[in-house]
C-alpha cells in the first residue's frame, strides 16, 4: 500500500516563524525610541546642563523600549534569544551607569568598549580553539561546523576591533547628535553587510539554506 500524497503546502511542524521585519524592529527599535526622545528633550540652544538632561531621558526611554522589546519577544515568538538577553542586559547596565554619571561621553565611549571586550573574548577564544559565538549563537545557527564556527568567532573579533576603532574615530570627528545619527547610518549598514559576508562562508561549513535569514537576525550586541 503506498504512502499518501503530502499536499504541495504541507510544512514540518518544527518549521521555524518567519519574523522578518519584527526581529529588526526589537532590536532596532530601542535605538530609535532613543533617538527620538533625545531629539525631542534637546535644547535649542546647546548648553551642557540642557544636553546632559536630554540624554538622561533618552536613556531611560531606552531602557523601557528595550525591556519593552523583550517581553514582545517573547510574546510573539515564544521565546527570548541569548542575543537579545544579553543585549537587554548591557543595554538596562550601561544605561544606569549613564543615568548615575551624567555624562554624555560616557555615552559614546561605551561601545567601543564593548567592541574591545567582545573583540579580545572572540580572538582569544579563537587562539585557544574555542568557539564562543557558539555559545550564544547556536540555536540560530544549526548545523554548522566547528571550523565554521571558528571562523565566524575569528571574523567577528576582527570586525567588532575595526568598530571600536571607527566608533573612536567619528567621536572625535562629530558633534554628539552626528555622532548618534552615525549609530543609524553608518553602523547599523556595516552590520548587516559584514553579516551579509559570512552567509557563504557559514553555507559551506554546514549551515542550512532555509537557515541564512537568521545570520541576518541573531548577532553578537553591537553597542548600541
Amino acid at each position: 500500500m503506498s504512502d499518501p500524497v503530502k499536499p504541495l503546502d504541507a510544512k514540518p511542524l518544527d518549521a521555524k516563524p518567519k519574523s522578518g521585519w519584527l526581529n529588526i524592529l526589537v532590536d532596532y527599535g530601542p535605538l530609535l525610541v532613543f533617538l527620538g526622545v533625545y531629539k525631542f528633550a534637546a535644547p535649542e540652544e546647546p548648553g551642557p546642563l540642557g544636553e546632559i538632561a536630554a540624554v538622561i531621558y533618552g536613556t531611560m526611554a531606552f531602557m523601557v523600549a528595550a525591556v519593552a522589546a523583550l517581553a514582545f519577544s517573547k510574546w510573539k515568538f515564544g521565546k527570548i534569544s541569548p542575543m537579545l538577553m544579553l543585549s537587554t542586559a548591557l543595554i538596562v547596565g550601561f544605561g544606569a551607569l549613564t543615568i548615575w554619571l551624567r555624562d554624555p561621553g560616557f555615552i559614546q565611549i561605551k561601545p567601543t568598549a564593548i567592541y574591545v571586550f567582545f573583540g579580545v573574548v572572540l580572538l582569544v577564544g579563537y587562539a585557544r580553539g574555542r568557539a564562543m559565538l557558539q555559545i550564544l549563537l547556536e540555536a540560530a545557527f544549526e548545523g554548522v561546523d566547528r571550523q565554521g564556527w571558528l571562523k565566524l568567532s575569528r571574523n567577528w573579533g576582527v570586525f567588532f576591533l575595526a568598530l571600536a576603532v571607527l566608533n573612536e574615530v567619528l567621536r572625535a570627528q562629530l558633534s554628539f547628535e552626528s555622532w548618534l545619527w552615525a549609530k543609524i547610518w553608518v553602523f547599523m549598514p556595516l552590520t548587516f553587510l559584514f553579516t551579509f559576508t559570512q552567509i557563504p562562508m557559514l553555507l559551506k561549513h554546514g549551515l542550512a539554506l532555509e537557515d541564512a535569514d537568521e545570520v541576518l537576525k541573531d548577532q553578537p550586541p553591537t553597542g548600541e
